[in-house]
């Protein structure tokens, strides 16, 4: 399903919302902790290699979405070309999930990373999260290999220009 996707900067304002959203059980299957994803998420509004952005739906506020340069953090990733961006995301709204929403919007905001100038955008989704694995692939990602981060093992996917 495509659709009208718009990706807003996320704001303090914002952070009420997606702590409403990183407690909600589909979202903190796959993120963890509620309280300390809070912690990162809102932590980062102010790091320099970290781009967040409110992902609208019919101009309403349906997730989250980050973008961010390679860092030592990403170190398990190996080495990628210059300027690559790395993604992370979830629906926040149940209502959301499985209708295609995932794949589509992921498609867009890569699309426009890779638009942008970007060579490659990666992402590092659960191996055991079926779900992710498939939005990505229907966005076009391909399955790189199975990766070491801080965070445990995880599936390396990549997206070149």
């Amino acid at each position: 399903m495509a659709g009208p996707y718009r990706f807003r900067t996320m704001t303090t304002a914002d952070l009420p919302e997606i702590k409403r959203w990183l407690a909600l059980p589909h979202v903190r299957e796959w993120w963890g902790d509620p309280d300390e994803q809070y912690a990162l998420v809102s932590g980062d509004l102010d790091e320099p290699a970290m781009d967040q952005f409110i992902i609208e739906f019919a101009g309403r506020d349906v997730g989250y979405i980050q973008c961010y340069s390679l860092t030592a953090w990403n170190s398990g990733f190996g080495e990628q070309p210059a300027g690559t961006r790395g993604i992370d995301l979830f629906i926040g709204e149940p209502g959301m999930i499985e209708g295609g929403h995932g794949s589509a919007l992921i498609r867009a905001f890569a699309d426009a990373r890779l638009a942008e100038g970007a060579p490659r955008v990666v992402t590092d989704p659960d191996p055991a999260n079926p779900r992710a694995i498939r939005a990505y692939e229907k966005a076009g990602f391909e399955r790189a290999r199975l990766v070491e981060t801080p965070d445990g093992t995880a599936l390396l996917m990549v997206r070149d220009a």
